[in-house]
């Protein structure tokens, strides 16, 4: 593959911030196709990266050899059958959350993208930031220890005007609520820090918007590593904010509240045994720089195409994980019980968690 990526990016809504990172990393990627159904807005979008092409027939895109990464900004419904066509053409694959409606459909993905030797990079973008980063840092270093307790908030406002595109709050056209579209970036922060979630206890409900779809959530939930974690959703509140509080053996971590920069800072690194703190400052600093959101994804992206080391990149599995623990959420709330994962590939969920 050429050190410069040549990528198609499918749908002009997130899109075009996708679009803007790609343009911001021109010596890495060239953006040769915006390509949406609505083609004024694809040429809107495609401003943003001279010389691309706005198209509205996603065939065109798969036929061209030259294009080497499809990235699918699509209503989720979409994701998984455009993810699978993209690897059939012998595209890598950049999906947006969430990459499928079901674990079944994850692993239908994986055995495609192992058989076709093409990549798929799930889309968590929120973990290229400075105080995740930092917080990482330690993790990697051994100075966090035991993880005790963490406390999540994803405390967004969301109203009419969100809903107006159709698809949106619906279980056809988003394939869930708060859960899949707000909360699963937060969920992944903390995963990839604590550990996979092996039990999960949840309490769903619509109480905000007039949709399908839930708004609002309360879960519990234990990871392999022993952390007992509380999350707090809804679309209810004043404001977007994000936030987590982690409390470590030796470190007590909290995050900045900003919603859509909660992997950047400030973030606050406390030390228990308050001698340790020059040590623990001193390792924050000295953590890697990484670009923030989609352009240090990206960015990392690029890097694993060409062969070279990357720092954080969200992999396949992790991708599995954030659609199993849906599952299981969907599953606990429903049965007013707590499910234990990994979930066996019969649960009665794996084909997707959509009400009958």
């Amino acid at each position: 593959m050429t050190e410069r990526v040549r990528v198609a990016v499918i749908g002009a809504g997130i899109g075009k911030a996708h679009i803007a990172a790609y343009a911001e990393l021109a010596d890495l990627f060239d953006v040769r196709y915006v390509c949406d159904l609505n083609l004024p807005r694809a040429e809107d979008a495609a401003q943003q990266a001279p010389g691309s092409r706005a198209v509205p027939d996603i065939n065109q895109v798969f036929a061209d050899p030259l294009v080497d990464l499809v990235d699918i900004c699509l209503p989720p419904q979409l994701h998984a059958p455009m993810t699978l066509a993209a690897l059939k053409a012998g595209k890598h694959v950049v999906c947006e959350k969430p990459l499928a409606g079901s674990i079944t459909e994850v692993r239908r993905i994986a055995d495609l993208s192992e058989r076709s030797g093409r990549q798929v990079f799930p889309v968590f973008q929120y973990r290229y930031g400075a105080g995740y980063r930092a917080a990482h840092e330690l993790k990697v270093r051994g100075l966090l220890g035991r993880p005790y307790v963490v406390a999540l908030e994803t405390h967004w406002q969301r109203g009419p005007d969100y809903y107006a595109e159709r698809w949106r709050g619906t279980w056809k056209g988003e394939l869930g609520g708060v859960l899949v579209s707000h909360a699963c970036h937060i969920h992944n922060l903390t995963t990839h820090l604590v550990g996979d979630v092996v039990e999960v206890a949840a309490f769903l409900d619509t109480r905000v918007n007039p949709i399908e779809t839930e708004d609002c959530a309360v879960l519990s939930m234990r990871t392999a590593q022993g952390a007992l974690i509380t999350s707090s959703v809804t679309l209810g509140a004043a404001g977007n904010s994000s936030r987590l509080r982690m409390c470590f053996e030796h470190v007590t971590v909290t995050s900045g509240a900003e919603a859509y920069q909660i992997g950047a800072g400030p973030w606050k690194f406390e030390a228990t045994d308050p001698s340790r703190q020059p040590e623990i400052d001193a390792a924050t600093q000295e953590a890697p720089d990484v670009l923030p959101r989609f352009p240090g994804l990206f960015a990392d992206v690029h890097a694993r195409l060409i062969g070279k080391p990357d720092l954080y990149l969200p992999s396949l599995q992790e991708s599995y994980h954030s659609i199993e623990l849906v599952t299981a959420i969907y599953a606990s709330a429903r049965q007013s019980q707590i499910v234990r994962l990994p979930l066996s590939a019969d649960h009665p969920l794996a084909a997707g968690w959509l009400p009958v």
